[in-house]
């Protein structure tokens, strides 16, 4: 089972403590449930006061994965591992979760078969998700309450490659929503969600502009479908422009940065750009 650990620096019950770790209501049900409390290795309760040094311990409920994922033998590029987290470089092509279409040999399973393979009982919850064609960084919590804990706290850096000249630097605000002759492609509209993608120039030649983007909110093909309303659409991209340069949108998720919610420790991530991408 995994354990959290955390030196109390306050007098204060047990209850409120853990609300302050943002371990919510229905997370605390779980672990109190099939799971236990102990503080300086002694099982207690919410009512429990604590004071300034001691050790809080979680014992977490062992959660057992889906039956429909199945362990897959393929490699997998491990970029940081913990206790609680696994983070891993996608390669283009592959889906982040099985579908209809592609029901096996997932990055989930993958990584499945990576935990297994260490001695690892850890349940992978992938805490964000590419598209299949898009490359680079997936984060996988190792615990329900890890998922819960990672969930947007993670700034995120894509590198894309943009049909023609763009600016050095910009902000695209404009909302987005689901095309309505369509269950996949999304479209700019004023009936949207809110989404904001800020970019900046790192290189150019005379047909594509490669740029550094943040993504401050997470909308379905957000990236593809706000370059693609400025008629800049992704080099590749075939559903939201016509360039059929590379067999894939030109995407990569390059770099995040979180603070990790048990170690407190400032991490930055990062996944080299692939070759197809790279700007002659």
């Amino acid at each position: 089972m995994s354990r959290l650990n955390f030196v109390v620096d306050e007098n204060v019950l047990l209850r409120s403590f853990l609300q302050n770790q943002n371990i919510s209501k229905k997370s605390l049900s779980t672990i109190k449930q099939n799971g236990a409390l102990l503080v300086n290795g002694c099982p207690v309760t919410v009512r429990y006061q604590l004071s300034i040094g001691d050790v809080v311990e979680i014992i977490l409920p062992k959660e057992s994965h889906s039956p429909n994922l199945i362990p897959s033998s393929g490699e997998v590029t491990v970029l940081y591992e913990d206790a609680h987290i696994c983070i891993v470089d996608k390669p283009a092509f592959m889906n982040t979760i099985p579908s209809q279409l592609h029901p096996h040999d997932s990055l989930i399973e993958r990584v499945l078969y990576h935990f297994q393979k260490m001695g690892d009982e850890s349940n992978p919850h992938p805490v964000n998700r590419l598209d299949r064609n898009t490359s680079g960084i997936v984060v996988f919590a190792k615990h329900q309450l890890m998922h819960h804990l990672m969930t947007g706290i993670i700034e995120k850096y894509y590198i894309a490659n943009v049909v023609g000249d763009m600016k050095n630097h910009g902000n695209i605000c404009t909302p987005i929503e689901r095309a309505r002759d369509s269950i996949i492609t999304r479209m700019v509209s004023i009936y949207g969600k809110h989404a904001r993608t800020e970019y900046q120039l790192l290189n150019k030649n005379h047909q594509y502009s490669q740029l550094w983007i943040r993504l401050h909110t997470g909308r379905t093909h957000q990236i593809r479908v706000h370059f693609a309303s400025m008629n800049h659409p992704l080099q590749g991209d075939t559903l939201y422009g016509l360039d059929d340069t590379i067999n894939r949108h030109a995407l990569h998720a390059v770099q995040i940065k979180f603070v990790h919610p048990i170690t407190y420790e400032v991490l930055t991530i990062s996944s080299p750009c692939p070759t197809d991408m790279q700007l002659l």
